[in-house]
């Protein structure tokens, strides 16, 4: 189905239980749409659906970032909080000096989203904006790892 019309909506994967996690970082003062907007895109590019949504997930340093806690909101989701030392012994595809810099940590969303464990579906990505200016938001999103069960159990 590709019609010039659809949203893509078609084609989105709903995994369930929502196993999905967004991994968000973000400039001070950063608005709530800029977050939201590339959230949806990230996960619509990748045939995903908000719905498999389980949390976002950022460092300390963005717990109370409005943008950040109005994006989880609007979404429905918590917003996880990892403190920036559990964050920079994460390995991650791109670090970067700038986060490093300013919080401690060379990644906040991938490292945010790897937490966990899980699978890089979306590698880090930028917001982009109508105005030229720089990007204020980065995201990254995972998929979490399965709950294990011991191959001996009755489920298995």
């Amino acid at each position: 189905m590709s019609g010039g019309g659809t949203s893509g909506r078609a084609r989105e994967a709903v995994l369930g239980p929502p196993s999905l996690v967004v991994g968000v970082g973000a400039s001070k003062g950063v608005p709530a749409e800029e977050v939201l907007t590339l959230i949806e895109a990230a996960l619509r590019d990748a045939g995903l659906s908000s719905a498999s949504l389980a949390h976002l997930a950022t460092g300390d340093a963005k717990a109370e970032e409005p943008g950040i806690v109005e994006a989880a909101r609007r979404l429905g989701v918590p917003l996880v909080v990892h403190g920036s030392e559990e964050l920079a012994r994460v390995e991650v595809p791109h670090p970067s000096d700038a986060p490093l810099a300013a919080v401690g940590t060379p990644s906040v969303a991938e490292a945010a989203a790897l937490a966990d464990g899980g699978e890089l579906l979306v590698p880090k990505r930028k917001s982009e904006r109508a105005d030229g200016q720089p990007a204020r938001a980065t995201c990254a999103v995972v998929r979490r790892p399965a709950p294990h069960t011991h191959p001996r159990s009755p489920a298995n």
